[in-house]
């Protein structure tokens, strides 16, 4: 049914890049072509790039109160930074991992739950894992002392 309904809307070639953060994987970058083309290497190189940027700022995004996203910029933190809160985000899950006792992906869900709830940047909460200022328990809420729970 797909198919059809691309050729309808003037779909020629269709892509599939996976958001992926480590080994989570939270979404997929689909791009289409009016045109039946192939990707060469330096068009997929792009492509691969916009994914891995998608992927930073979708688990980067703010939240208000509501939890609808701001319309504020990241502050003053320019896209070459992007890589280091990729490498703690992965960290952090990590981390969330040993402590909960559960597999990579429920970790990410945990972390993610958490920022969304606290109307914080995931980044941020990240951060606060990796330098033990909070730590998640299977059986609590986290905590912000920097204590076991």
């Amino acid at each position: 049914m797909f198919a059809d309904a691309a050729l309808k809307a003037g779909a020629r070639a269709v892509f599939a890049f996976p958001l992926q953060i480590g080994a989570i994987s939270p979404g997929v970058l689909d791009l289409y072509a009016n045109v039946p083309t192939v990707l060469d290497a330096e068009e997929l190189a792009d492509a691969l790039t916009f994914a891995d940027l998608a992927a930073l700022l979708l688990l980067d995004a703010r939240i208000d109160e509501t939890g609808a996203p701001t319309d504020e910029p990241l502050p003053d933190r320019g896209l070459e930074d992007l890589g280091g809160y990729r490498a703690e985000i992965d960290q952090a899950t990590g981390i969330l991992t040993v402590q909960l006792g559960v597999g990579i992906e429920e970790a990410f869900v945990r972390l993610r739950t958490y920022a969304y709830i606290q109307s914080r940047r995931l980044a941020d909460v990240a951060a606060d894992v990796v330098a033990h200022r909070l730590r998640f328990s299977p059986e609590t809420e986290p905590d912000h002392t920097g204590e076991e729970i």
